[in-house]
């Protein structure tokens, strides 16, 4: 069993829970992904690793309240255990040899950005990032990523807070400035990696994107994180979630992302329904 050591929530739908994992802490790498189970009886979740404290010997995760398995997550509290906690799964991020590289974050994505951004930052790299948002009650790690960025762009889509616009506007402009990147490292969802990796494509800049949020058991054998990157077909748990965002083909996997909405919806209901009558 695994303790909550923290919990805490960073808006309404969002929440950061510090888990004590001391040999999943000892190995983690940005990048890396984690699955659970809640409990005994529960689904499995794969959730990327947010954070790590290899003294300490805890991972950090954060998760959105969206489905029937988060939900049931985040009834736990400090103190109590999860069944499973199991990782770390996945290709670490690359992040040597990078002399500047820009990072992009969309909405929960910026939790998984981070740790990207700080190893980069850790390592020497120059350091500039954009963090999207719908409005400003949802902005996240605001306070990290300026601890660790030459340069932030803080976007919001309606302009409550920060610059209004959307990442991709801030990408553009930081290119037009005249900054030469090695790598732009994109993570959020599919939409918005789809267009970060359009505006890159623009000017030849080398785009990695993670592809996390298609990962459903996070083995490789329920096929439903597949997808098409050059032509090939991949897993993005085994084989990634990493990969290059011009080779992805990324109509392909918001069109199979949507086959499952149905099921979530009726499973979300189902879990409400419960709780509410347990209370």
């Amino acid at each position: 069993m695994y303790k909550v050591l923290e919990k805490e929530y960073l808006n309404p739908t969002v929440a950061r829970m510090v888990v004590s994992a001391p040999l999943v802490a000892r190995k983690a790498e940005p990048g890396q992904f984690i699955i659970l189970r809640a409990g005994e009886n529960s689904e499995r979740l794969p959730l990327t690793i947010a954070d790590f404290d290899r003294e300490r010997g805890s991972v950090t995760i954060v998760y959105q309240i969206l489905g029937a398995g988060t939900m049931e997550l985040d009834k736990l509290k400090k103190g109590d255990s999860i069944q499973d906690f199991v990782g770390p799964l996945g290709t670490p991020s690359h992040t040597e040899g990078l002399h500047k590289v820009c990072v992009v974050g969309g909405g929960v994505g910026c939790a998984i950005a981070y740790p990207v951004a700080k190893k980069l930052h850790e390592n020497g790299c120059i350091v500039h990032c954009v963090a999207g948002f719908r409005n400003k009650d949802l902005v996240i790690f605001e306070d990290e990523f300026r601890s660790i960025s030459d340069e932030l762009r803080l976007m919001t889509d309606d302009g409550s807070y920060g610059q209004k616009g959307l990442v991709t506007d801030a990408l553009e402009s930081l290119i037009q400035a005249g900054n030469q990147y090695d790598q732009v490292i994109a993570i959020g969802p599919l939409i918005m990696m789809k267009f970060v990796c359009k505006v890159t494509q623009k000017y030849g800049i080398k785009t990695v994107v993670s592809m996390n949020p298609i990962m459903v058991d996070g083995t490789g054998m329920c096929g439903g994180c597949r997808l098409t990157v050059g032509g090939e077909t991949k897993f993005a748990c085994v084989d990634g979630p990493e990969f290059d965002g011009h080779q992805v083909d990324f109509d392909e996997a918001l069109a199979r992302g949507s086959f499952y909405k149905e099921c979530e919806t009726r499973a979300r209901e189902e879990a409400c329904n419960l709780f509410n009558y347990v209370q």
